[in-house]
């Protein structure tokens, strides 16, 4: 690159000369100096001139909202239908009532899901993948480790009654929650083998700790997971998509379609007890029975169900739910058995063909 040529100015020879031009020149420099100063004071009120203008603008748009959510309200009571004027908290609970209800009975669109939360056809049996659930955030959540030891007396080997050393460890994951956060349990079972032994060529006599018995075998939900997801759907009437977000929201998503296997997996450990139940209700002078509809989901659209309740006297006090798809009287019959003592229920017709016939007397509410 060639240098760049300097043009040459030329300087007086008097001292008075350059005196007077070096003057000019700091003269010049300051009054650059104080333009650029008022320009920059001019560009920081309008930047401020510009702020304040958009605050006031925020704030006569968020005031327009707010009047206009009122005229649309006006509006509504002056020259809405009769239902859109609500003059009572029980009005109000009717129409919500009456709007949930039929929103419930419209079926899903599986165009408006994602496409990793399509429905399956079918809710309870699904092929699973080989190995593990790819669960979200799993190595980011807080480890609790639980170490399960022997005791001493189990620790002494029985062929040679000396102790035995630790040599290996059994580890499982599982995974459980707490009121507001999870926890990873670090389960640690410990082995000990009898060095003594080993070492003449004999059985090294092997022993592992217990752990506790999970409700799932190998399964990674810990109990507690596992009652406040049952405990949400069945008794709080949380749909499980909803508890999905609040699971995603404390920072660990478990998708609707797990936590449903894993409710199939709670009822069948359950199935005993509600067995045992349904026996100590059959056992009752007095049963109580009556039924009600819901929608449930199926192919293109719902479909109209019942659940029966069960109540009992005071003595077996229990209260059994039973699902059936019709409202006719083999779902009775198939529950009552040979109960022969009183059926207390309303004036459904059906109830006439379970008392016909049998030991059963029917009475009414």
């Amino acid at each position: 690159m060639p240098p760049t040529k300097i043009k040459s100015v030329e300087l007086p020879d008097d001292a008075a000369s350059l005196n007077a031009m070096l003057l000019l020149l700091m003269a010049a420099r300051e009054q650059e100096k104080q333009r650029a100063d008022v320009l920059q004071r001019q560009a920081d009120q309008q930047s401020s001139l510009a702020a304040s203008l958009q605050k006031k603008s925020d704030e006569l748009y968020i005031e327009n909202l707010r009047l206009q959510v009122q005229v649309d309200r006006f509006k509504r009571w002056y020259y809405g239908l009769r239902a859109d004027k609500l003059s009572t908290a029980l009005e109000l609970g009717q129409m919500s009532l009456a709007f949930g209800e039929a929103f419930e009975s419209r079926p899903i669109n599986q165009d408006d899901l994602p496409k990793d939360e399509k429905l399956e056809e079918s809710p309870r049996r699904v092929r699973k993948a080989r190995g593990r659930r790819n669960l979200e955030n799993f190595d980011k959540l807080p480890v609790q480790e639980l170490v399960y030891e022997l005791s001493e007396a189990e620790r002494t080997c029985p062929c040679c009654g000396k102790q035995r050393a630790e040599i290996s460890v059994d580890v499982n994951w599982q995974l459980e929650y707490y009121p507001g956060h999870f926890e990873r349990l670090h389960h640690v079972r410990k082995k000990h083998g009898c060095a003594s032994c080993d070492a003449t060529g004999e059985n090294p006599r092997i022993e592992s700790a217990d752990k506790p018995a999970a409700a799932i075998d190998k399964g990674l939900p810990g109990p507690g997971l596992l009652s406040y997801i049952v405990t949400s759907k069945y008794d709080m009437y949380l749909p499980l998509y909803r508890l999905e977000s609040l699971f995603e929201r404390q920072g660990f998503r478990i998708s609707r379609s797990t936590q449903s296997i894993w409710c199939g997996d709670v009822a069948d450990l359950l199935e005993p007890l509600y067995q045992r139940m349904i026996q100590r209700v059959l056992q009752s002078h007095l049963i109580a029975t009556d039924d009600t509809h819901m929608p449930m989901q199926a192919k293109d659209k719902s479909t109209r169900v019942y659940m029966w309740v069960y109540i009992s006297d005071e003595e077996h006090p229990y209260n059994i739910y039973d699902f059936s798809t019709s409202r006719n009287r083999e779902g009775l019959i198939n529950f009552l058995g040979d109960y022969n003592q009183v059926l207390l229920a309303d004036g459904y017709a059906g109830y006439n063909g379970v008392v016909t016939g049998n030991a059963l007397t029917r009475a009414g509410c």
